[in-house]
């Protein structure tokens, strides 16, 4: 059963299934995840209702989760949602993603996107990324790591002082 209620941050396009693997391990409770026509729809609806949905989604949840993969740093609308947690003195945390399996295929790790945020400082970042012999990621092991240790990890989320 979850135990912390969530706002889950990432890269829609290129993570949401890496994403819906964390949902499915039923250990935190976070937002329902938009389909691609509801994001899309979203998206064309313009900045102004993308805002207001965060806004909305974010409202009663105690941890923003920034789940990282290879290119959520660059992301615009990631980025917005860091600012509005710190503004909002929610505590974050991010949690690395890329080592877990999309379709059978491993991503490599992305930049720290806490340190494209102005101001955002002293966010931890958690890595359950396994290696085999030969350095090529487990996709079984990292997703057993992440099993393991999300709670504890969402526990230790920072918030601006």
């Amino acid at each position: 059963m979850a135990t912390k209620t969530v706002f889950y941050s990432f890269h829609y396009e290129r993570d949401v299934n890496r994403v819906q693997l964390v949902r499915n391990l039923n250990i935190l409770d976070g937002q329902p995840l938009l389909n691609a026509q509801e994001w899309e729809s979203k998206r064309n609806a313009g900045p102004k209702a993308i805002e207001n949905w965060i806004a909305k989604e974010m409202l009663y949840k105690r941890v923003v989760v920034v789940l990282i993969g290879q290119e959520t740093a660059g992301r615009e609308w990631v980025q917005y949602e860091i600012a509005k947690a710190w503004q909002d003195r929610k505590p974050l945390v991010g949690v690395r993603i890329h080592g877990l399996s999309s379709f059978g295929v491993a991503d490599q790790a992305g930049a720290n996107p806490f340190d494209e945020v102005e101001g955002v400082w002293g966010i931890p970042v958690f890595d359950p990324t396994a290696t085999d012999w030969w350095g090529k990621i487990d996709t079984k092991s990292t997703y057993a790591n992440l099993t393991q240790n999300l709670e504890s990890w969402v526990a230790q989320a920072k918030a601006r002082p």
